[in-house]
């Protein structure tokens, strides 16, 4: 079951999102194979997703953490990218949000699934407690809790991290 307090006072997940963001390649970003570099997307796409950050947050956000990366197909030279990107969860001063980016070949109209990941940001100099992100669909509702599940993840992997240093 899924219950939203009466005294929360957050944004729904709708007012920041990005649903079709038009992502421009240059053919010198290309490889000698006509691809594109999946370091050089994920720059751009965290320049989307910091963007859905900064605007729930209403301050600047910092990118502190990339979680789960999944490419799924090259982005090869002629693809029109689409960026879609939402807040899925925020913790006191962090924001995760969700990204996904589709490739449509020009020529066949063929779209194909590019990569998924999450990043995490920081809100700078907050003193205040960020707007709560309010899911209202099941979709919604699902990457909500699943945020919350990679947090304690999250969470789980640094502290194993930190007991194996000492």
């Amino acid at each position: 079951m899924f219950i939203i307090h009466k005294d929360w006072q957050g944004k729904p997940t709708s007012e920041t999102a990005i649903d079709n963001r038009k992502i421009e390649i240059f053919d010198e970003k290309m490889s000698l194979g006509e691809v594109f570099f999946g370091g050089r997307i994920l720059n751009l796409v965290n320049d989307v997703a910091r963007k859905v950050a900064t605007d729930h947050a209403e301050i600047r956000c910092i990118t502190t953490c990339v979680d789960c990366i999944r490419y799924f197909s090259p982005i090869k030279a002629g693809d029109i990218l689409t960026c879609k990107a939402q807040v899925n969860h925020v913790w006191d001063d962090m924001i995760e949000v969700g990204v996904k980016v589709i490739a449509e070949d020009f020529r066949s109209l063929e779209q194909k699934h590019i990569l998924s990941t999450y990043f995490i940001f920081k809100a700078d100099e907050s003193e205040n407690s960020l707007p709560f992100v309010i899911p209202f669909t099941l979709e919604e509702k699902r990457r909500f809790l699943d945020a919350e599940i990679r947090k304690n993840i999250r969470q789980k992997r640094n502290s194993f991290t930190e007991e194996s240093k000492n």
